[in-house]
C-alpha cells in the first residue's frame, strides 16, 4: 500500500469581524433611527459651542397640503416622509419657520442629527473664513504646501480648488457596496481604529488632476486637514469660534471624531447638529453670508457655491459619480445655471440642507434610507423640495 501526502485544503477567508463591520451595522434600519441622533454615544466627539447670543428663529405656521408630481403621479408630503425615511423636516420662508415635521423615532427640535456629507459643505464655508482672514493664500495652493507629510502620494500636487471641486483625479469611484473600496477602508479605520490618514494617502491617481468630477469623501477630508494646519487650531475650534457662534444657534453642535489617536474629525461626514441649527446655516446662504448685520461667511465665497462655469461641473456633467439632475460648486450640489438658482448640501442616507435664493426658501430633511445612495429616493425628495419652494415663490 503506498501513502501519498496530501497538500490541505486552502483555508476559507475569515469573514469579517463585527468590529470591522460596525459601519454597516450602525447604518442599517432599524438601528440607523437611533444612531444617527445618538452619534455622540456611540464615537468620541469634539464639541462646536454655541455663542452667548440666542436668536429664537420666529415661526409662521402653515398647513403644507401641497401635492408634487413624481413618475407621472401626484403625491403628498405624507407620501414623500413614507417614501423616503424622514426623520427630521423644517421648512423656512423669508426667515420664518413656516413647517416643522419630526416623524423620526428619536427625532425632535432639540435632537442632533448625524449630517453626514453636509459636514463637507460647513467645511467649504470655514475655508472661505480663513481665506478673508489671509490663513490660506490661495486656492492654487497645494496639498504638500499644509500637508508635508502627504509628499509622494498621489494628493502631493492637488490644490486646494481642485479638492473643492472633487476633481483631483484621486481615488476611486465611491462604492459602498465594495469590501475594499476606498470609501469603505476609510469608514473602516474611522471607526474601527485604523490609521485614516494611511488609508487616504494609499488611494491611486486614476485621472489627471482638474479633468472631470468625481465625488469623493477623501478630498473633502484632505481639505479638512489642510484647514487645520493653516489656522492652527481644530475643526470643531474653528468652526465654533468663526461660525457657530455667530449663527444664535438653538445649541452646540459636535464632530463625532476618529477611534484612533491622533482622534480627528470628518470634516468630510461626521458634523451633527439639530435640524433648526442647520437651517440656520441655510439662512447664512440665502443672506449672502451675513447674520444679523455680520458678514460671516465673504459674499463671493458663498456665491461662489451656487455654480460654477466649469463645464464637467454643469448639470448633468457629473459623470457616474453624480445624478443627472445635480452640478458642483465649491462642496455643494447645484441645480440649476444661476447663482439664484436652488442649490442643496447632501449627505448620505437622505440628507438635505436645500437653498433657494430666488425663492428665499430653506428646506432641511433628515433621513434614515436603508442605504447610502438611492437614486429614485433622492429624485422623489428633489421634486417634493422643488414644488414647496416653487409654490412659496408664487405666493409671496
Amino acid at each position: 500500500m503506498t501513502s501519498t501526502t496530501e497538500r490541505p485544503a486552502p483555508r476559507a477567508a475569515k469573514p469579517p469581524s463585527w468590529w470591522e463591520r460596525q459601519g454597516d451595522l450602525l447604518m442599517r434600519r432599524p438601528f440607523s433611527e437611533f444612531t444617527f441622533t445618538h452619534m455622540n454615544w456611540l464615537m468620541p466627539t469634539e464639541r462646536v459651542q454655541r455663542g452667548e447670543v440666542h436668536r429664537p428663529l420666529p415661526a409662521d405656521p402653515h398647513r403644507l397640503d401641497l401635492t408634487y408630481r413624481f413618475e407621472d403621479t401626484d403625491h403628498t408630503l405624507a407620501d414623500l416622509h413614507r417614501h423616503t425615511n424622514t426623520t427630521a423636516f423644517v421648512v423656512m420662508h423669508h426667515g420664518r419657520v413656516i413647517h416643522e415635521y419630526y416623524p423620526g423615532m428619536f427625532a425632535g427640535p432639540r435632537v442632533r442629527m448625524q449630517l453626514f456629507s453636509i459636514s463637507k459643505s460647513v467645511t467649504s464655508l470655514l475655508v472661505g473664513i480663513a481665506m478673508a482672514e489671509g490663513l490660506i493664500d490661495s486656492l492654487h495652493d497645494r496639498v504638500i504646501d499644509y500637508r508635508k507629510d502627504f509628499l509622494g502620494s498621489a494628493y502631493e500636487e492637488v490644490t486646494l480648488a481642485e479638492l473643492l471641486t472633487m476633481t483631483s483625479g484621486v481615488g476611486d469611484l465611491e462604492a459602498w457596496d465594495v469590501p475594499d473600496s476606498d470609501i469603505k477602508r476609510f469608514e473602516q479605520a474611522a471607526m474601527g481604529g485604523g490609521d485614516l490618514a494611511e488609508v487616504v494617502k494609499s488611494a491611486r491617481r486614476r485621472a489627471p488632476a482638474g479633468e472631470a468630477f468625481n465625488y469623493s469623501t477623501l478630498d473633502a477630508q484632505v481639505l479638512g486637514w489642510i484647514l487645520e494646519a493653516a489656522t492652527g487650531t481644530t475643526l470643531a475650534g474653528y468652526a465654533a469660534d468663526r461660525l457657530w457662534r455667530h449663527l444664535g444657534a438653538d445649541r452646540d453642535s459636535y464632530y463625532w471624531l476618529t477611534r484612533a489617536h491622533p482622534r480627528t474629525a470628518l470634516g468630510a461626514g461626521s458634523f451633527n447638529a439639530t435640524a433648526r441649527d442647520v437651517a440656520r446655516l441655510g439662512l447664512l446662504m440665502t443672506h449672502d453670508g451675513v447674520v444679523a448685520g455680520r458678514q460671516v461667511v465673504p459674499r463671493d465665497w458663498v456665491r461662489r457655491s451656487r455654480g460654477s462655469d466649469l463645464p464637467q461641473l454643469a448639470v448633468g456633467a457629473l459623470g457616474p459619480s453624480g445624478y443627472a439632475h445635480y452640478g458642483y460648486a465649491n462642496q455643494w450640489w447645484t441645480l440649476g445655471s444661476s447663482s439664484f438658482d436652488a442649490f442643496t448640501a447632501l449627505g448620505v442616507h437622505g440628507q438635505y440642507l436645500y437653498v433657494d435664493p430666488s425663492a428665499d426658501i430653506v428646506i432641511v430633511k433628515c433621513s434614515a434610507w436603508p442605504t447610502q445612495d438611492d437614486e429614485r429616493r433622492d429624485r422623489e425628495t428633489i421634486a417634493a423640495l422643488r414644488r414647496i419652494s416653487d409654490h412659496f415663490a408664487c405666493t409671496r
